[in-house]
């Protein structure tokens, strides 16, 4: 059936006290004509909506309530997706009506019947056994359809054509009362919702959950990610928010001293971000985990900074628009016992003047104990590479000679730490395929080292040891302002939040002239490791 061609007379009650010319805004039913039918006139009768004039809704002029039939139209719904919906509801009624009417049949629908087919039945007068015998002496006719003598309605008495107008009025009445109670009924049935809409209702709850277990509320807001769910930048956003309130769970749970101070914070230029920052608690100095999300312009030095690592910039009135955004953590325990862990997520896009765009994915994760354990180390490398194997069995050894290239410390001649894995720049085989491998990643965080802070979280500690700690957080903060990419694109772009950039800095450090340590001691094994990387897991 196509649309809007009418399919259900629907029998309804008109009310007399309705406004001329009302019309429900949202009923689909057509307005029936209220004049009397010429074929039963001077009876009490339906009245005929094609045989009838057009309504006049004056109020007092009009008799009591009758009967009425209407017309509901069926509409298509979803444009061309060929899911139809029945508008057949309370506010498919005629002026006037309303919840009301359901109740007032109910309670009066015997008497209504009753109302209709006495003054009906007695119209006939005493037709009626005439008629019958009439009936059962000449039978039905085949040209008539209905009780009469062959030939059409031509022939029909009086008498006949006043039984005639009695049995239509009853067989109408007891049709439109049960029309009524069906049209009650269907108004009463919820539509239920398409395989489409339902899909996309679930889909708004699943993201509000999962925003409601965040550390804040996401940078870009609820609405905004709803309307691009499928993008990347959302993607991308929500597994660094959930990442963030995964790591920052897990360590309060193990530290039970200080919270977590949440810190909102915008960038003029575009975006902002969420630092949560743990300080002074009982086993961690400081442990801040940072998410960005940021757009604009890049900078002329961090444009600068992309093209040397061999990426081709095509800018447009010497602007280039760009959108970043990651999680970034450094957390440093009091224990010396307990090693320090970095991590970072990121995700780039570059438009160029020709309106092509450039993406990549950047990370790593990567461990700086004070002293080596290498248990410890086992389990952190061991944890990683399961991680990537699930991708390709080639990413770790790839990422992990990355890691202890990039985090050298040239005029040292020492690596930062026992490495992890690092990659940056990647934008194969698909993006698809590449948020998997972050997201790999990213999960692997908090069971990669938390069962380490567990392990030696409450190991005793000497003074001397402790001296070692600062030491060596020299070196850290070394490598952060001199060599580290994200530290230098971050000063480098305009509008950035410097707390959240330098929060990667430990709490206390120290350098002391020309210290050595004793040969074979336990600070000289983990030099020994930092100046020649060892593969952990092979």
């Amino acid at each position: 059936m196509t649309p809007d061609v009418p399919y259900y007379a629907a029998p309804l009650l008109h009310n007399p006290a309705a406004p001329a010319g009302f019309r429900h805004p949202r009923s689909r039913a057509l307005h029936p004509p209220l004049g009397p039918c010429p074929a039963l006139a001077g009876r009490h009768a339906l009245p005929s909506p094609r045989c009838s004039p057009a309504p006049s809704f004056s109020g007092a002029s009009q008799p009591s309530p009758l009967l009425l039939g209407a017309v509901v139209r069926r509409s298509a719904v979803g444009g061309g997706s060929g899911r139809r919906r029945n508008y057949i509801s309370r506010h498919a009624v005629l002026p006037g009506l309303g919840a009301p009417l359901a109740g007032w049949l109910r309670l009066r629908e015997g008497a209504a019947v009753m109302s209709l087919l006495l003054p009906l039945l007695r119209g006939a007068g005493g037709a009626l056994r005439p008629c019958c015998r009439a009936a059962s002496r000449r039978g039905l006719s085949s040209s008539s359809g209905g009780w009469g003598p062959p030939g059409g309605g031509a022939g029909v008495r009086p008498g006949r054509r006043s039984l005639l107008a009695g049995l239509a009025g009853a067989a109408a009445a007891l049709a439109g009362l049960g029309l009524v109670r069906r049209a009650e009924m269907v108004s009463r049935e919820p539509v239920a919702p398409s395989l489409g809409e339902a899909a996309a209702e679930e889909e708004e709850d699943e993201l509000s959950r999962r925003c409601g277990d965040f550390m804040a509320p996401p940078v870009s807001g609820l609405r905004e990610l709803r309307s691009r769910r499928q993008d990347m930048r959302s993607r991308m956003e929500m597994l660094i928010m959930e990442t963030q309130s995964q790591v920052c769970r897990a360590l309060a749970q193990v530290d039970r001293g200080a919270t977590f101070t949440v810190d909102r914070w915008e960038r003029k230029e575009g975006g902002g971000g969420i630092s949560c920052v743990l300080q002074d608690g009982n086993v961690f100095e400081k442990a801040g985990v940072n998410v960005s999300v940021v757009f604009g312009h890049l900078s002329e030095e961090a444009a600068q900074q992309m093209r040397s690592r061999g990426k081709t910039l095509k800018t447009k009135n010497g602007k280039l628009p760009f959108c970043a955004m990651g999680v970034s953590s450094v957390i440093h325990p009091k224990n010396p016992h307990v090693p320090t862990i970095h991590f970072n997520y990121r995700y780039f896009e570059i438009e160029n003047a020709d309106g092509t765009k450039q993406w990549w994915f950047g990370g790593g994760t990567d461990l700086t104990p004070t002293y080596l354990n290498e248990e410890d180390a086992v389990h952190f490398h061991k944890t990683l590479k399961e991680a990537c194997d699930q991708h390709n069995p080639e990413l770790y050894p790839k990422y992990k000679k990355w890691c202890d290239d990039y985090f050298y410390i040239k005029h040292r001649g020492e690596r930062r730490g026992i490495g992890g894995i690092f990659f940056d720049d990647l934008d194969s085989p698909s993006k698809e395929e590449a948020f998997q491998f972050v997201q790999s990643c990213a999960k692997a965080i908090v069971p990669c080292y938390v069962p380490i802070v567990k392990k030696h979280s409450h190991d005793s500690f000497t003074p001397e040891e402790k001296l070692w700690q600062q030491l060596r957080r020299g070196r850290y903060v070394e490598f952060n302002l001199v060599y580290d990419r994200g530290t230098k694109f971050g000063l480098a772009t305009s509008g950035s939040r410097i707390e959240s950039i330098l929060m990667s800095l430990p709490l206390t450090a120290r350098w002391q002239y020309m210290h050595t340590p004793p040969e074979k001691s336990r600070e000289a094994e983990i030099l020994e490791v930092l100046r020649n990387p060892k593969d952990w897991v092979h």
